[in-house]
């Protein structure tokens, strides 16, 4: 699949903007602060609903704007003309809208899957270099990417796990003594439903990590030139690696609830589940963090990326991969291996400040940004 067309109204700094894109290469160019990365970033937001820069939905608005529209048409493939027009009106402090070629959607999520997106960008250090929540997040957009019905599956486990703690506050009071009896009575439903919603994502998790890890391995080892045997493991205190089924998987989610109830309502917290867990990764047998090189850290975060357009390609289906500003952060020769990794994905877009910073490879349609003005250069 690729996009055909963005059109943004009051979106970051564009008052409006409408762009003609094609399958290939698309190179966005301009120096930092014109709106280049904004462009990339529209397209993520009507794939993912979010985006890799801001946890809200404010900054996305342009300054003294009430709402902004993003806009994509979007054609199946190159062999099959089929297209899609999606659309999401973003309003700061209200429930978004979303339509699907002019029809209105009871709800936005339910535009996911309409298009995929996989984005490289420099935040992306942070998967390897960052905290655990760093690295779920990697792994549970991959899983909402290929499943989209998981993201009422994750809605409904945040909005559950929100309910316990604030329960297990209660319960701890100023004391920290409850009833056991009392505790065990009231703690039963929400147990029941945070085991169930948890093992169900801890299931998609497993299952994709599994698949994941042969095109880690491959795609590290044709960024990096040393040191390129790169593993990923499932880390939690709860399940193990082992435990794939949703039912074995809930009742190992209720046992360890069970043993560390009184710890929970002591400190008024849910320590058991997929919040709690994380991703370890090794080059070499050792632990990225803490031991891998600047270098070898972004080629660590490249490949979890390259890794995840693999997995959804073999899934049948052709995501669009954006590149925002990375090739800058790369030197000569993991520059050129990647661009030539990425040259077969039937949509690349990419921004750079300046175009000498892409390789002669990846030349395509390219598109000048000054002042949130988008030109084409002949």
């Amino acid at each position: 699949m690729f996009v055909t067309h963005l059109s943004l109204a009051d979106f970051r700094n564009y008052t409006s903007a409408e762009v003609a894109l094609d399958a290939g290469v698309t190179v966005f160019t301009g120096a930092n602060g014109q709106g280049k990365t904004n462009l990339v970033e529209a397209i993520e937001f009507l794939a993912t609903l979010g985006s890799h820069r801001v946890a809200g939905d404010q900054p996305l608005v342009r300054a003294g704007a009430e709402r902004a529209i993003v806009r994509g048409k979007v054609q199946a493939g190159l062999d099959d003309s089929r297209s899609l027009l999606l659309e999401v009106e973003i309003i700061p402090g209200r429930a978004n809208k979303a339509a699907l070629n002019r029809g209105p959607l009871r709800r936005p999520r339910d535009l996911l899957g309409a298009l995929r997106v996989v984005l490289f960008a420099p935040d992306d250090l942070a998967i390897v270099k960052g905290d655990p929540a760093d690295r779920r997040g990697y792994l549970d957009s991959l899983i909402t990417a290929r499943w989209p019905r998981l993201a009422g599956v994750r809605a409904d486990y945040d909005r559950v796990l929100k309910q316990r703690a604030t329960l297990l506050k209660s319960l701890s009071g100023r004391t920290g003594r409850a009833s056991g009896a009392d505790v065990a009575a009231t703690l039963e439903v929400w147990d029941g439903q945070l085991a169930a919603l948890g093992a169900e994502l801890i299931a998609a998790r497993l299952t994709t990590l599994s698949e994941l890890r042969p095109h880690l391995l491959r795609a590290y080892a044709d960024i990096a030139p040393t040191n390129n045997e790169a593993g990923i493991a499932y880390k939690s205190s709860s399940v193990t690696e082992d435990e794939a089924s949703i039912t074995e998987l809930t009742q190992t989610l209720l046992e360890k609830m069970a043993e560390r109830r009184g710890e929970e309502i002591a400190r008024g917290l849910c320590l058991v589940g997929p919040h709690r867990d994380d991703l370890t990764l090794t080059l070499g047998g050792l632990p990225t963090k803490g031991y891998a090189s600047h270098g070898e850290s972004w080629s660590s975060a490249l490949a979890l990326r390259l890794a995840a357009f693999t997995l959804l390609r073999a899934d049948g289906v052709e995501p669009v991969l954006i590149l925002d500003d990375v090739f800058a952060e790369l030197d000569e020769t993991r520059r050129d291996r990647l661009a030539d990794l990425v040259g077969s994905a039937e949509q690349v877009l990419i921004t750079a400040a300046v175009v000498a910073d892409v390789p002669p490879v990846l030349a395509g349609r390219r598109y000048q940004v000054k002042a949130a003005t988008v030109e084409e250069v002949e």
